[in-house]
């Protein structure tokens, strides 16, 4: 007797997923809070009534409860694409589940010239 039954695992990688199951079929985030280097932190109290995490959420909130966390960094640690994990942030921060801090850009930073005239005047007093 064979069993005619398809095997959604490979044994030696063991379960696998499709990462349009991970992320819905959706291919975007629903926020554009998530540059590469935008901090992503877990929040201390999140919102009693959120839905059930997915495992690699799971893992996104663990590597994030450590300390803040570039988006870059989280998609390497976790071992996941850049675009699905962009997904599932946005689920989690639509959950209130994660903080994003976003670096600021280069056009709000101060001028160089104003900096090295601040340094100046620190150094002459």
């Amino acid at each position: 007797m064979t069993d005619s039954t398809p095997h959604w695992y490979d044994d030696e990688a063991g379960p696998m997923v499709r990462l349009y199951a991970m992320t819905a079929g959706r291919a975007r985030p629903s926020s554009e809070a998530f540059e590469l280097m935008a901090l992503v932190e877990a929040a201390s109290h999140p919102a009693d009534d959120t839905p059930v995490l997915s495992p690699e959420q799971h893992t996104i909130l663990a590597l994030c409860g450590e300390r803040p966390r570039p988006v870059a960094d989280i998609a390497s640690d976790s071992g996941l694409p850049l675009g699905v994990v962009r997904v599932l942030l946005s689920d989690l921060l639509a959950a209130g589940r994660i903080h994003v801090n976003r670096p600021v850009p280069p056009a709000q930073l101060p001028d160089a010239h104003i900096l090295k005239e601040v340094i100046d005047g620190l150094r002459a007093l």
